[in-house]
């Protein structure tokens, strides 16, 4: 069923995956409906066999070089070379795709990982890439920047500083990373938000071939909590027995319904696998034999590596092999759907 694969348009151009650029929308919507016709590719209603395709986090902030993260990889332009791969892939493949859901990191300034959150006993704000733990807020190390307070709990100060201790207990005890003072990235409204000019252009050929709705996913935006992972938060209450946030569920859901999930996106040691891991916890607690429907594209994502300061590249592999062990496939972009364990 998987064995045909479609040409690759000629609008694509794999030297501007690397740019930024504006997306001619109503010449590609002509372009797109006369390319399905001539190809003979039908409505994504019509597939008997539903396959996902999730988008980490394809963003301007990490994959365009001097973008606040970009994510390199040892090469110094893996997120580049994986969108170029991704972009082909999606394009070859795009009859078998029924639905792409792009995720979105988004931020605002004062959030509980950025540095305007936070000050020292001077007044001043932590460093880039400062990790605050529980016993540096208990010592007083870092608190709650005051000014702030207004604009998050207007008029409860100490409630923002007991929180603090909280958060930060609470990852420190659950074995999750501590709290790391992030560059401002993807930020609400500005460029390193956007989707990959050439991965949205995608989606948008995508979206009028097939008449398949683009699955726009929106992460990150609570200001008092991290949110790795598309699925879920990584603190859910305020530590006073309120809810701040959920899982993901209905997504999960939605997910665990398509015949096939295919993963890619940014970065393989970070957002990527804190999803999968959410993804396969839910598997796991449902139907462990579910996870043979996840496909992670190992050419279409990459691992975090600032070279000479640290390299998250085997942290990586080890955590997909660990995604594999436990029956999700690790495949390329490269590989025909068909030559795919299970989907001959």
């Amino acid at each position: 069923m998987f064995e045909q694969q479609w040409p690759i348009p000629e609008f694509f151009n794999p030297d501007r995956v690397g740019d930024v650029w504006r997306v001619p929308y109503q010449q590609r919507s002509v372009e797109a409906k006369a390319w399905a016709k001539a190809q003979d590719i039908v409505p994504a209603a019509e597939d008997e066999l539903r396959l996902a395709l999730l988008l980490i986090d394809v963003q301007n902030t990490f994959c365009i070089p001097d973008f606040e993260l970009f994510v390199g990889g040892r090469s110094g332009l893996g997120a580049v070379e994986d969108n170029q791969r991704l972009c082909q892939f999606i394009y070859r493949n795009l009859g078998h795709i029924t639905t792409i859901i792009p995720t979105l990191d988004t931020h605002t300034a004062m959030q509980v990982f950025h540095a305007e959150f936070w000050v020292d006993a001077q007044g001043q704000s932590p460093d880039p890439m400062t990790l605050i733990h529980y016993d540096d807020v208990v010592q007083g190390k870092w608190r709650v920047n005051p000014a702030i307070a207004d604009s998050l709990r207007p008029g409860h100060y100490d409630q923002l500083q007991e929180y603090a201790l909280h958060y930060t207990r609470t990852l420190d005890t659950q074995g999750k990373y501590p709290l790391t003072i992030w560059p401002y990235h993807s930020m609400l409204g500005g460029i390193g938000h956007a989707l990959v000019a050439a991965v949205e252009e995608a989606c948008f050929v995508h979206n009028l071939a097939r008449q398949s709705q683009t699955q726009f996913e929106v992460k990150g935006g609570h200001p008092l909590t991290e949110n790795y992972s598309v699925l879920s938060p990584e603190v859910t209450d305020d530590g006073q027995g309120n809810t701040i946030a959920q899982p993901n569920d209905p997504l999960i859901q939605s997910l665990l319904a398509y015949d096939a999930v295919i993963i890619a996106g940014q970065a393989k040691s970070h957002c990527v696998a804190w999803t999968v891991a959410d993804l396969l916890q839910a598997i796991q607690a449902q139907n462990p034999t579910l996870a043979q429907k996840v496909y992670l594209l190992e050419d279409c994502t990459s691992p975090v590596v600032v070279p000479g300061v640290v390299d998250f590249t085997d942290q990586a592999e080890a955590t997909f092999e660990g995604f594999a062990q436990a029956g999700m496939h690790r495949v390329r972009s490269t590989e025909a759907i068909a030559s795919w364990p299970g989907m001959g």
